[in-house]
């Protein structure tokens, strides 16, 4: 109440013509900054794209990067929902399978980077005779229902679609 009063008084001296008196400028308090808490992480303040894809014995791995392209700090945590599409657009089956991992909340400053890692067998099973090819890959934010695309040449996703991925991590 007291700083409101100083404030009050120093504006009206100073209409008035007069300088506001030293001890009410004494009595100010400093300005402080108060920075809300970052908030989570929306679709238009990420970027995705899609890290090499290793090959190995019927499998690929690859690791989907997120960058915090925005001016704000934000967060993500948890796992993402996947769908893949083919080259023409059309949805294909897709079986996310979340791989054991430890859930961190991950803090993107501006410009600052997360992770996860993808695995997915290139040869078919059961009565599977071809794979389809995956052209697009939907990432659902977690918790949310927005999503980030990347168009790359992931090659065969055999196994109905099967796809083994962790958590988001930095």
């Amino acid at each position: 109440m007291k700083l409101i009063k100083t404030a009050t008084v120093a504006a009206a001296l100073l209409l008035a013509g007069s300088a506001a008196p030293a001890a009410a400028a004494q009595t100010t308090a400093p300005a402080t900054t108060h920075t809300a808490a970052p908030a989570r992480c929306s679709a238009d303040q990420l970027k995705a794209s899609l890290g090499r894809i290793d090959a190995g014995a019927g499998r690929r791995t690859a690791q989907v990067h997120l960058a915090n392209v925005s001016s704000r700090t934000c967060w993500l945590r948890g796992y993402p929902g996947l769908v893949l599409f083919d080259a023409s657009g059309d949805v294909l089956r897709t079986r996310p399978r979340r791989a054991p991992g430890t859930v961190k909340k991950v803090t993107l400053r501006p410009g600052g980077r997360a992770k996860l890692s993808l695995t997915w067998g290139t040869v078919p099973t059961g009565a599977e005779r071809t794979c389809p090819s995956a052209a697009e890959l939907m990432l659902m934010l977690p918790d949310d229902f927005a999503y980030r695309s990347i168009h790359a040449r992931f090659g065969t996703i055999c196994d109905q679609g099967r796809v083994n991925f962790g958590p988001i991590s930095a």
